[in-house]
């Protein structure tokens, strides 16, 4: 027997089973204020004794009507039909003795009779590209008693993450490693043990994945999203991606994602005209579409759309539970004339899109609402004012914001040959004109390795030498300066090749099997990178204020005729601090006179030309006695030698 709810009738429950949706869900839902649809929406596994089947409910307001389809009923949307939930435009249904790993789809007939495919918006699970079904999975994981990080979760809650420290390690988990000899991905499993003992290795604090969302073109580094609810497939079951999160937290590393709600992909199986009208995205694609990424962009003024993309968000932190949210391209989303030419303005003329704004500050709030010690991240790349800065003051809501303008300002820098760098000082100095305005993280992440920008390695002047002296005195600046860190995988350890998504780094660099001496240098940068994430993460000095002016303070900013940079870093505690110097040329400085805050003796802490770094290891030894002498900005003074291309990080002796 057939009925509403699916095939044949079990012993009067299967009423209650195929829906999970009451009244009081139905008019949040209506009200776009639902913020746990994926508890009902999507497909979900319902057990009752022996009995057992899947639940379906999909939105679709303007089909005529909607089937479940699959392996299972031959793909004939005839078996199948679901019953529309009132005027609410979500169809339901129940189909009996169907579970995990059941393929599916739902088959839209829209208003002008045309039939389409889609896969499920909601869907947890789905093949693996180039097949687009989605798949069944009960994403339940603690209820099934697989997760062990409960001392990390607890923990999360009381930190502020303004005041600790975050260096992040970016990484492509297709591209970080892959299958030897045969260049296959390895698995979310294969790749939890050796990541954490790197990440541990290296002393960073998180990782961030580069979007591990569901997404059909490998080439879109998955920032084409298909399934913002379903981890890749590529790498294996949302299980696989729920052990590797368990497994960073088991081992005190927190978890970041990028989370894409600018734009999505015109895959006919997708989001685009789902019930056969412009459902997700704007109808005018003066708005509605970035020409350039040939993507479409979501439809902000639609409160049920708002709803998917907030709920997509809260679903990583419920069920994966993620720590961080970086969110893409932003400016994409603030402005109606982002890379367009044929725009359309708001209401009052502007070419702020308002209710994109309005959805980020939603989004944000309910975030910290819900899930207190989860940090969110704007990738924004303009002026726009008070991205971090709490909603309840008219800001964005954000936790932090990209540095884009310092990472462009001193990269361009650092490229420059040594003997012209004094005519670009500024670009040295300017961002700590603005370093305060926003709480910033500072980013070298995968965009400026490709493109034919080159490796971080490959962007540095000179002979070999000195490229990895110049690569060692830049990281030793960004890690010294103000702002969390991030730093994309292989540049860690002076990857020569821009990264490519299709295969893995160049591990062969650090390992046994070439020569040490063209090993070496690769080496002792990543030792350099593993002790300044050691330093930063122990010294309050160094991260404790990385938000606030106090924790920043010139000793001489103007010092261009020689390129050297010179300032102290101070923790909350003001007599915490550290003093760093940084020689931007290759001429080794005998006798220079730095200023000091107080009048004690120094020591050395870092030095990036240490032979330990491949360094020419010109050293400050012993203590450093600072004289009654003042100097620069400062009312004590200090003489030491600054090597070449080298930072140095000081500090004072402890008084009893």
């Amino acid at each position: 027997m057939t009925t509403w709810w699916g095939t044949e009738s079990l012993d009067g429950n299967a009423a209650d089973l195929a829906s999970a949706l009451g009244p009081i869900d139905v008019h949040l839902f209506g009200e776009g204020r639902h913020y746990r649809t994926y508890e009902q929406l999507g497909a979900h596994i319902v057990r009752r004794g022996d009995e057992h089947g899947v639940r379906f409910a999909v939105w679709a307001p303007n089909a005529r009507g909607v089937s479940v389809v699959g392996d299972f009923n031959q793909w004939d949307g005839r078996r199948h039909p679901m019953r529309a939930r009132g005027k609410s435009g979500i169809w339901e249904l129940f189909i009996a003795g169907q579970g995990q790993g059941t393929v599916y789809k739902y088959e839209i007939r829209t208003a002008t009779g045309a039939l389409t495919q889609k896969t499920d918006p909601q869907g947890f699970y789905a093949e693996k590209r180039p097949q687009t079904a989605s798949i069944v999975w009960d994403t339940g994981f603690g209820a099934r008693g697989l997760w062990g990080d409960g001392e990390w979760m607890a923990g999360r809650g009381r930190s502020n993450p303004l005041q600790r420290p975050m260096a992040i390690h970016e990484v492509h988990l297709g591209s970080w490693a892959r299958v030897p000899g045969s260049n296959g991905y390895l698995s979310y499993r294969d790749l939890a043990g050796p990541l954490v003992a790197y990440l541990q290795r290296q002393g960073y604090t998180h990782i961030e994945l580069m979007p591990i969302t569901e997404h059909h073109l490998d080439a879109s580094w998955g920032y084409q999203v298909s399934g913002m609810f379903a981890p890749t497939s590529r790498f294996g079951t949302p299980d696989d991606f729920q052990y590797f999160v368990d497994h960073m937290h088991r081992n005190g590393i927190g978890v970041i994602v990028d989370w894409v709600p600018a734009h999505f992909p015109k895959n006919d199986c997708g989001l685009i005209r789902f019930d056969g009208t412009a459902l997700y995205e704007y109808a005018d694609d003066r708005i509605g579409e970035h020409r350039t990424w040939g993507t479409k962009v979501f439809n902000y003024r639609r409160k049920q759309v708002v709803q998917f993309l907030i709920n997509s968000a809260l679903f990583w932190l419920d069920r994966y539970h993620i720590d961080g949210l970086r969110v893409d391209a932003v400016s994409a989303m603030l402005y109606r004339d982002y890379e367009r030419q044929d725009w359309l303005p708001n209401e009052h003329g502007g070419r702020e899109n308002l209710e994109a704004i309005d959805f980020l500050r939603r989004l944000n709030e309910k975030v910290y609402e819900l899930h207190p010690g989860v940090v969110t991240i704007a990738e924004e790349s303009t002026a726009f004012p008070m991205v971090s800065r709490p909603t309840y003051l008219g800001g964005l809501g954000f936790t932090f914001k990209w540095n884009m303008g310092w990472m462009h300002d001193t990269l361009d820098y650092i490229a420059q040959d040594p003997v012209h760098r004094k005519y670009h000082h500024q670009k040295l100095t300017f961002g700590l004109m603005y370093a305060f305005n926003e709480n910033f993280i500072l980013p070298i992440s995968h965009d400026e390795v490709v493109h034919l920008k080159k490796a971080m390695l490959a962007k540095m002047p000179g002979d070999p030498w000195q490229k990895f002296a110049n690569l060692r005195l830049y990281y030793g600046f960004m890690w010294t300066h103000p702002g969390k860190k991030l730093l994309f995988m292989g540049q860690d350890f002076g990857q020569w090749r821009e990264w490519s998504e299709d295969r893995s780094l160049d591990w062969h660099l650090t390992e046994a099997g070439g020569a040490q001496h063209d090993r070496e240098p690769h080496l002792r940068l990543q030792d350099w990178v593993a002790d300044l994430n050691r330093l930063y993460t122990s010294e309050p000095a160094l991260h404790e204020l990385d938000c606030e002016r106090q924790g920043f303070e010139w000793i001489d900013a103007q010092d261009w005729e020689h390129s050297v940079l010179s300032y102290i870093r101070r923790a909350r505690n003001r007599d915490d601090c550290l003093l760093v110097v940084a020689n931007f040329t290759p001429l080794v400085r005998q006798c220079y006179r730095l200023g000091v805050p107080a009048l004690t003796t120094y020591r050395e802490v870092l030095n990036s030309d240490a032979a330990r770094y491949h360094g020419s290891d010109l050293h400050n030894p012993g203590p450093l006695p600072a004289s009654d002498l003042r100097w620069q900005s400062q009312p004590y003074s200090i003489e030491i030698t600054l090597p070449p291309l080298a930072v140095l990080i000081l500090r004072p002796d402890r008084r009893p």
